[in-house]
């Protein structure tokens, strides 16, 4: 899954893909690089990011979607809490809505997931984008963070989501500190195992990388550590591995399962 952030603000790439045609052309350049997917977001959702209005968001996010639809059937996410965002996106061809509240944004969040009948994404945060790295606690990252899931899934097909529709993805820097995010990374053959569910999963760039390695502080410094924890995901059982460099993943991808499965040499 390549990311395009349609912001100003993003951790990353904040104010590269702003211009509608710019981040149209990002997308199917990463479409050409080996993405499966695009994930569109108009709103950041780093440490401290402040909201953006509906507005705005919608402004952002769903021109790109109908100009990526136009020459593409690649599979589209749309990375938003708000209900009328992903309904708009939805109906300019997205394929998934991707939640980091877990659908906890606006009451009816997940009843509208339901009549949008997309796939569903439902992320593991604690607490909300301005707060969320203030002091995290757990007593066992791991269950909660589990717990958590399977709680919001079960919701979500209360309110009438198909189960085939919903993902998890156990949110890497989303309330977390460097030893709760090593211990997610290390677990997510548990975490699939006690949720039954698809499992997305994100660390592409992110700061517990620059805390591994201080020679890392710029995000674009972090692909190494980015790749690391990719190859680790795709392992342990990963269905999606959202990516900001989907060429370099991809490669990191296909070099390993070859040398894991060295039979399948016999192909070249």
């Amino acid at each position: 899954m390549g990311i395009i952030n349609v912001t100003p603000d993003s951790f990353s790439d904040g104010g590269q893909f702003t211009a509608m045609d710019i981040a149209i052309e990002h997308g199917l350049n990463l479409i050409a690089q080996g993405a499966d997917w695009l994930d569109i977001g108009g709103e950041s959702t780093r440490p401290g990011a402040m909201p953006v209005d509906v507005k705005d968001e919608i402004s952002r996010v769903i021109p790109v979607v109908t100009g990526i639809r136009a020459h593409t059937d690649a599979l589209i996410s749309i990375d938003t809490m708000k209900p009328s965002v992903a309904i708009a996106a939805v109906q300019a061809g997205a394929d998934m809505w991707n939640d980091v509240s877990a659908g906890r944004f606006a009451d009816d969040s997940l009843e509208i997931a339901a009549q949008l009948n997309c796939k569903l994404c439902l992320m593991h945060m604690l607490g909300e984008p301005r707060s969320m790295q203030v002091a995290p606690r757990y007593k066992d990252v791991v269950s909660e963070v589990a717990a958590f899931l399977i709680e919001r899934a079960n919701l979500a097909v209360k309110a009438g989501v198909k189960e085939s529709n919903i993902w998890i993805d156990p949110g890497i820097g989303f309330g977390k500190t460097l030893a709760h995010n090593l211990e997610l990374m290390r677990n997510l053959d548990n975490l699939i195992e006690a949720t039954g569910l698809p499992l997305l999963f994100g660390a592409s760039r992110k700061r517990f990388i620059a805390e591994i390695d201080t020679n890392a502080q710029n995000a674009q410094q972090r692909l190494g550590g980015s790749i690391a924890a990719a190859v680790n995901a795709a392992e342990l059982g990963a269905d999606i591995i959202r990516v900001h460099d989907v060429q370099a993943t991809q490669q990191a991808l296909k070099v390993y399962s070859l040398l894991s499965i060295p039979s399948e040499l016999d192909d070249f």
